[in-house]
């Protein structure tokens, strides 16, 4: 039987997202094995082929040529030539290069494996402690508007939420994360694998009290909704805000009419006023 290592086509290999000890021994064969390693930069990827001796071409392939290089590496995959895929860090083609190219190979009837390996998004989720139901979202934009069109959107999903965000970013905008995320549980990743590795966990609303280094990147896992927030979910702040300050003067009855206009279940205004006179 023929092994993995020596057919032809393009291997998505994954590589470690920090420790270097993570390499499989199968990611290990196939790079070794490989004509061509496609990486986002030689110098990040070169400690790791140098740690393991592997001795094959390294060539860059990163966003910025990835269109240009694209019709070259397909040329070389149709000649035979086994290629291999990595990333600086984690799975190839996810939010990193190799989209384009795994599309045009599988328009040419070449061969696209995976070798499997570390994943910051698994690693993060399996530590946090949230429902394994979750949804990974990758890079948040960069633009205002559109990342509170993407915060809103996310914020209604009730399962895990995995998002890549750079510290700086974070910190610019951690008032709008904190308004959308608002009793929900947030566990923060930083330098997984590594010496310096550590997971932050707090409630969202106290992320103001929790010192974010501004370096490298962050992996953050939002936590589903929980279920004291599901039970007045039709409920703005706003609306909590007005309740609280008429349940100290008004009745019940008086509150539900005060909201007949808005389309909120009478049922969950009456049950929202109980909780704040048990609250009390």
């Amino acid at each position: 039987m023929i092994s993995q290592s020596q057919k032809k086509g393009l291997y998505l290999v994954s590589t470690p997202i920090g420790n270097l000890g993570d390499l499989t021994i199968r990611a290990l064969e196939i790079l070794k094995n490989s004509e061509l390693i496609l990486c986002e930069d030689t110098r990040v990827s070169i400690k790791l082929l140098n740690h393991y001796n592997i001795k094959t071409r390294l060539i860059s392939f990163h966003k910025f040529n990835e269109k240009k290089k694209t019709k070259e590496i397909i040329n070389d995959l149709l000649s035979g030539k086994k290629v291999s895929l990595i990333s600086d860090a984690g799975t190839p083609a996810i939010s990193d290069p190799g989209k384009i190219l795994v599309k045009e190979c599988i328009s040419n009837d070449i061969p696209v494996t995976p070798i499997p390996g570390a994943s910051s998004v698994i690693t993060s989720l399996s530590i946090s402690g949230f429902s394994d139901k979750f949804i990974f979202y990758g890079f948040l934009e960069e633009k205002k508007n559109k990342l509170i069109k993407e915060l809103q959107f996310l914020s209604k999903i009730d399962c895990s939420i995995v998002i890549f965000i750079p510290p700086k970013k974070l910190i610019k905008n951690l008032e709008t994360v904190i308004n959308y995320f608002n009793k929900r549980e947030v566990v923060l990743c930083r330098e997984m694998t590594k010496i310096h590795e550590e997971f932050i966990r707090c409630n969202v609303e106290n992320l103001k009290e929790v010192k974010i280094y501004d370096k490298g990147e962050l992996t953050i896992v939002i936590s589903e909704i929980k279920e004291s927030t599901k039970l007045f979910s039709f409920l703005t702040e706003s609306d909590k805000k007005i309740i609280k300050k008429m349940i100290k003067k008004k009745s019940i009855k008086d509150i539900i009419k005060k909201f007949t206009n808005k389309k909120i279940p009478k049922k969950m205004i009456y049950n929202f006023c109980l909780k704040l006179k048990n609250d009390e």
